[in-house]
């Protein structure tokens, strides 16, 4: 039983120390896999950002390049426009002396509007001065009276001048102004404007119709004389309509019947303002309603009453 114990013992001993020395194995295997993992995933990622970095310095150097290349092309272009606009399209001595022919013919339109206007000016100096005239020479045809005689010197002829007036001397050329006749108007014309307005009514010739012309008729399908002039001066025959007043008995049974009949009439719709029926229907007012400008005198309902039990649709 000691033996056995003993061996037990060992055993355990034995077990722990294997045991130990495995896990201690596989931990230092463990390191160093780690730092080979490691090792290997710095070179992987340093081989990546080198050939990312070489690809971004390639790029911008591409870029630096092409840019390069555009601004010297840019300064190219530039430089070969100016060169053609200048010497082909804006050539600066054809500009120069077409500012100078433009510059000539400015000058020469400028005093040609001066002319212009210098020439106008003396139309219009010369028709106020003949206007002035004519007005003078009116005013002395008008006041010829006072040109002076043998006997009385006259305003304008003073004894106390050396040299009459120039009034005076146009006075004696000017002749005297007659006076014009006035028109008489006809005395029919008055009675012919106010025709619309007169208050007595017009009055027709109603003689004997005059006798006829001594002619033979005229050759064609025209009428006697004679007839057309009966016809022509025929008297006044007024219809039953105008000769009778307008307030005779039977105008005012009319319209006494009619008011009769406004005043009588009902609505047969009853005035449902809650009803669901009603509920879109537009209110039609009393027929002696009041309107804008007095009562209206024709109704709404009278002569076309609505049955809606008859209708097909809603509308």
């Amino acid at each position: 039983r000691c033996v056995d114990e003993d061996r037990k013992i060992k055993y355990k001993a034995a077990v722990k120390i294997q045991s130990w020395f495995r896990g201690c194995r596989v931990r230092a295997y463990l390191r160093h896999l780690n730092k080979m993992v490691i090792c290997i995933q710095k070179r992987w990622r340093g081989y990546q950002s080198r050939r990312y970095f070489r690809k971004i310095v390639k790029t911008a150097y591409f870029i630096m390049k092409m840019n390069f290349y555009n601004e010297m092309a840019v300064r190219i272009q530039k430089r070969w426009r100016g060169y053609y606009v200048r010497k082909y399209i804006h050539n600066y001595y054809a500009l120069k002396k077409y500012l100078e022919a433009v510059s000539v013919n400015n000058e020469i339109v400028r005093n040609e509007l001066q002319e212009y206007a210098e020439m106008n000016e003396n139309e219009r100096r010369k028709k106020d001065q003949e206007k002035k005239e004519k007005e003078k020479k009116y005013q002395a045809r008008k006041m010829h009276y006072l040109l002076s005689t043998e006997q009385i010197a006259g305003i304008y002829n003073s004894p106390f001048r050396k040299s009459p007036d120039p009034m005076e001397l146009l006075l004696r050329q000017s002749k005297p102004l007659s006076h014009r006749q006035q028109q008489v108007k006809s005395p029919f014309t008055d009675e012919l404007y106010d025709w619309p307005t007169c208050k007595r009514p017009p009055t027709f010739h109603a003689g004997e119709p005059l006798p006829p012309i001594g002619r033979q008729k005229p050759q064609g399908p025209f009428r006697d004389t004679a007839e057309v002039l009966r016809q022509r001066y025929k008297p006044l025959e007024p219809t039953l309509r105008v000769a009778t007043s307008i307030d005779s008995p039977l105008g005012k049974a009319r319209a006494e019947m009619k008011r009769e009949e406004w005043r009588n009439h009902i609505h047969d719709n009853e005035f449902l303002p809650f009803s669901s029926y009603h509920k879109n229907e537009k209110y039609d007012p009393s027929i002696h309603r009041s309107g804008k400008y007095g009562q209206e005198t024709y109704g709404i309902k009278h002569f076309r009453e609505v049955q809606p039990n008859k209708w097909v649709t809603g509308k």
